[in-house]
């Protein structure tokens, strides 16, 4: 068995590195969203040219990113959605309401702080990890049937 693994979410951190690199024996294939913030953010006026009014700017970059993450989400069996301690990450909330209306197996990362007022989004996971460690945990016995040693 492979999986296509999509990982959305906090692009603070280096927790995409740390899964991909722990996972590397595993037959997985990961992607993830433009993870260079700038680009990210300026994508739209970049490619299609200026706007004066910021809202239009992040409006552009937003169609643009979307075309990506619909992708991503489409193809992928599970989506790791990661909340990390800074910013309120309305995309990665909108991420895992995405993946779980397309019935994507949904594996949430953050940790307890978060826990209440993250609960909704929770309930829609199949599961629930607190370390990048523990999603690689879970895709190795979804993928293997083997329990951390």
């Amino acid at each position: 068995m492979k999986l296509n693994v999509y990982l959305a979410g906090e692009i603070h951190s280096d927790w995409r590195a740390e899964i991909i690199a722990a996972a590397a024996d595993l037959d997985v294939t990961f992607t993830s969203p433009v993870t260079d913030h700038a680009a990210s953010d300026d994508c739209g006026v970049a490619i299609l040219g200026a706007e004066e009014d910021k809202f239009w700017h992040d409006h552009k970059g937003a169609k643009l990113n979307a075309i990506r993450t619909r992708k991503a989400l489409a193809d992928a069996d599970v989506v790791v959605v990661r909340f990390g301690d800074k910013y309120k990450q309305w995309n990665a909330a909108f991420d895992a309401g995405q993946a779980a209306a397309m019935g994507k197996a949904l594996i949430v990362q953050h940790g307890p702080e978060h826990a209440h007022a993250l609960k909704e989004v929770d309930a829609a996971a199949l599961a629930v990890a607190r370390e990048p460690r523990q999603v690689v945990e879970i895709l190795r016995y979804v993928l293997e049937g083997t329990l951390p040693a």
